[in-house]
């Protein structure tokens, strides 16, 4: 590793000082130049609509206001500060204010992680980190809470770990990060639970004699970090939220971002994994048992759920740096003195940024990407002016965008496994039964469905709906009056 890396640092050396403020620079500049991709995820409409409900009412939600199915149910936004900032920045600028928040969430996140890594490693080194960790976050890089609260993870963690290097406890000047994060994203879960391993690191690699006051040190940060996660609108109950998620169980790998690593075809986490132990067997890398004990359940995180791949990428680095370091070559002495002065570099470079933006923004359109969302279906929906409509899951954060009550959405933490499944069964019509059921349990008025789906086909023969609107993307069905369903619907072979 040392020996390829050697050329590129010499090539690499007048960017050291400020390495992270050019990784900075390119990665806002790369998303803001793809700004409509981090607007393709229907969660952003329902995100910036809760977030204007939000400053509306001066409140944060308590129960649920956007269903039918469970409207009145205890519910509570965890990232209701990421969604407040977002609809501010839609307020103020139109679809540009949440690209640019969430373009440069993400360049303040590498350009941190950079930071962090370079402390030990040499740049080349770091880049190839710094390469590696986009291509595994970019499926989940969208204008939502968990890009805005990423940047506060990665100090948190690198807060954490440099104090373990250092056989040191975190400052209590770390416990804001937790608080902030708390109010961003659920997310901060995993930030609270962390500490655990890292201390158990600190105190192993520590000095016998040192090991029990540091031990009570980390005790004493870790109920610090605590009590900092319940420093939300909603207190204690924050922590609890994130019980109902992982409750969900057959629920979750029914939903695309939490689906198990999929390796059908060669994709950038196998890459990077078979890289990674290609170099551990090439050089012989070992690590400290905990170290090895992180990384592993940070892997296991990954292959479990697809959305974990981002804190893979962006914390395992972090808990290498220091090992790898003593083994393959560190960061080398920089030449300060040389160095363009720093707070001029910084001015000129958020000038330059800000300058770019503006004048990118007056020439390209950024909007929401609406060719899988059913813009049409739902106007003709709304002149109907029903209260209860059956939707596909993948459209409830388009209802609630446009104000019509959802069967059900993203938040699926409020709908609970059986619920979820259920619903997944009917549209899917692995089990039938369960279409039928749902109809006449929620007097269901019309559908709202996909129009390639199992549910639609069978609608479009069954006695007592009638087809009155369809497209490529969705098709509505009216429920005729007195329409009633058995185990064995009367079903109509010639209907449209």
């Amino acid at each position: 590793m040392t020996i390829s890396v050697s050329h590129a640092d010499e090539g690499a050396r007048g960017l050291r000082g400020p390495l992270p403020l050019w990784v900075l620079l390119f990665i806002y500049v790369l998303f803001l130049a793809a700004g409509n991709r981090l607007l393709i995820d229907p969660d952003t409409l329902w995100q910036v609509t809760i977030g204007q409900w939000i400053i509306d009412h001066r409140a944060v939600p308590q129960v649920d206001v956007y269903s039918f199915t469970m409207r009145g149910e205890p519910w509570i936004s965890t990232q209701w500060l990421a969604q407040v900032i977002y609809a501010k920045a839609f307020a103020l600028a139109g679809w540009t204010g949440p690209v640019v928040v969430a373009a440069f969430a993400i360049a303040v996140t590498f350009a941190l992680f950079a930071r962090s890594l370079s402390r030990d490693l040499s740049d080349s080194t770091t880049l190839v980190f710094v390469a590696a960790a986009p291509a595994l976050t970019a499926p989940h890089l969208f204008a939502r809470p968990h890009v805005l609260a990423m940047p506060v993870m990665v100090a948190w963690i690198a807060g954490l770990v440099a104090a373990a290097d250092r056989h040191e406890a975190p400052s209590f000047w770390l416990l804001p990060l937790m608080a902030l994060w708390a109010n961003l994203h659920g997310g901060f879960v995993f930030g609270v639970m962390i500490v655990a391993p890292i201390a158990l690191d600190a105190v192993v690699s520590a000095a016998k004699a040192e090991r029990k006051s540091l031990l009570l040190r980390w005790a004493m940060f870790g109920l610090g970090a605590l009590v900092a996660a319940c420093c939300t609108p909603y207190g204690w109950d924050s922590l609890l939220a994130s019980q109902k998620i992982l409750a969900l169980g057959g629920a979750l790998p029914l939903i695309m971002e939490w689906k198990p690593a999929d390796f059908g075809h060669l994709g950038p986490l196998e890459i990077c994994l078979l890289l990674g132990i290609g170099l551990a067997l090439y050089r012989g890398v070992t690590l400290p048992l905990m170290r090895i004990v992180i990384l592993l359940g940070l892997l296991h995180m990954a292959l479990a759920q697809g959305r974990a791949a981002e804190i893979l990428a962006l914390v395992a680095p972090l808990i290498l740096a220091a090992p790898l370091a003593r083994q393959i070559g560190g960061a080398e002495a920089r030449d300060t003195a040389a160095a363009f002065p720093r707070g001029t570099l910084i001015a000129g470079l958020a000038v330059a940024m800000a300058a770019g933006t503006f004048a990118y923004a007056a020439v390209h359109r950024f909007e929401p990407n609406m060719r899988g969302a059913p813009v049409a279906a739902v106007t003709e929906l709304k002149k109907l002016n029903l209260a209860r409509v059956l939707n596909d899951y993948d459209f409830g954060g388009y209802l609630i965008y446009r104000d019509v009550p959802t069967f059900i959405d993203g938040r699926t933490e409020l709908y609970g496994e059986k619920f979820f499944v259920d619903h997944n069964a009917a549209s899917g019509l692995m089990e039938p039964d369960n279409l039928f059921r749902l109809l006449d349990q929620y007097e269901i008025q019309a559908t709202l469905m996909r129009t390639q789906s199992a549910a639609t086909k069978l609608l479009d023969h069954m006695d007592g709906w009638q087809k009155i609107y369809s497209d490529d993307i969705a098709t509505i069905h009216l429920r005729k009056a007195g329409a009633t369903h058995t185990r064995e619907p009367a079903i109509d072979p010639h209907a449209n």
